[in-house]
């Protein structure tokens, strides 16, 4: 069996946001996955919380650990609702899906 105990590299994301978005393309990229951003990051978090590897959230889900990388990874497809629920549960959490309106409307 592998090695399942998660063990985070260390990533100053915060200093690799402040670098890259010096460059205008990553700029216009980066701010058009924001919500894909948001949500992958939401689940590295999740998946940390617990101190779980990739592979033993694959094992959890009955998947690989590359499709538990692919699903992690920002802009590679997008995840099907069954998909997320099945990751939420296997880091101990549940999904919550809200909408949030846009703009607020005065006088209501």
């Amino acid at each position: 069996m592998a090695d399942l105990k998660y063990q985070p590299v260390t990533h100053d994301h915060k200093a690799f946001l402040e670098k890259a978005k010096k460059r205008e393309e990553f700029t216009k990229a980066y701010e058009s996955l924001e919500e894909e951003y948001a949500l992958a990051k939401e689940m590295l978090a999740a998946r940390a919380r617990v101190g779980l590897s990739q592979e033993a959230v694959a094992e959890i889900m009955g998947t690989t650990k590359s499709a538990i990388s692919r699903l992690e990874a920002v802009g590679k497809h997008a995840p099907s609702l069954t998909t997320l629920k099945k990751y939420a549960h296997a880091v101990g959490c549940h999904l919550e899906i809200k909408f949030v309106p846009e703009h607020t409307q005065q006088g209501s």
